[in-house]
């Protein structure tokens, strides 16, 4: 699947920013209730989504949107990426290719040694998913994200420069 590419994000694409506040089932796990979309409205009006302390590209294949991928200064040394793979792209392989991509990518224009990512415990298919991207597992942290009411923990993977890439074909 190497039909995947990442390009900057377009006026046409605010409709998946307006989304991730307002469409818990375009979220999915990460849902913390309902936003206002204006902070995304002007982000992009701002930089378009590229600065910052966090830029975001919008995933395609064959030139249909299928996925948001994010970057960022995380808490701990590196950089901290995140990956939303619209509803009706997932299960395909997309996530995991995207976000190996993805680091390919930070390695080679940020001056950056570790990047990592946090998922659910429940998320399974992500877990699998940062694995086969090259990931390794560091931990859990306790219940430091809350929603639905509670708290939660998160997995910490992590992707080194020296760790050796996969292959995405």
């Amino acid at each position: 699947m190497t039909d995947l590419r990442f390009r900057p994000v377009t006026e046409d694409d605010l409709v998946y920013f307006r989304r991730l506040s307002t469409d818990a089932e375009f979220l999915g796990l990460d849902w913390h209730g309902f936003r206002s979309p204006a902070p995304y409205e002007r982000r992009f009006a701002d930089d378009g989504f590229l600065g910052g302390d966090e830029s975001w590209l919008v995933v395609e294949r064959d030139s249909t949107a299928v996925a948001l991928v994010n970057w960022g200064k995380g808490k701990p040394a590196g950089l901290e990426i995140g990956i939303l793979v619209f509803p009706e792209w997932r299960r395909q392989g997309i996530g995991w290719r995207a976000q190996a991509m993805l680091c390919d990518y930070l390695f080679a224009y940020q001056p950056v040694q570790r990047i990592y990512a946090g998922t659910h415990p429940e998320n399974v298919a992500e877990q699998k998913a940062l694995e086969k991207a090259g990931f390794h597992f560091e931990g859990a942290l306790r219940a430091v994200d809350f929603r639905a009411g509670r708290w939660h923990d998160c997995l910490i993977y992590s992707r080194l420069r020296t760790d050796p890439a996969p292959v995405t074909d």
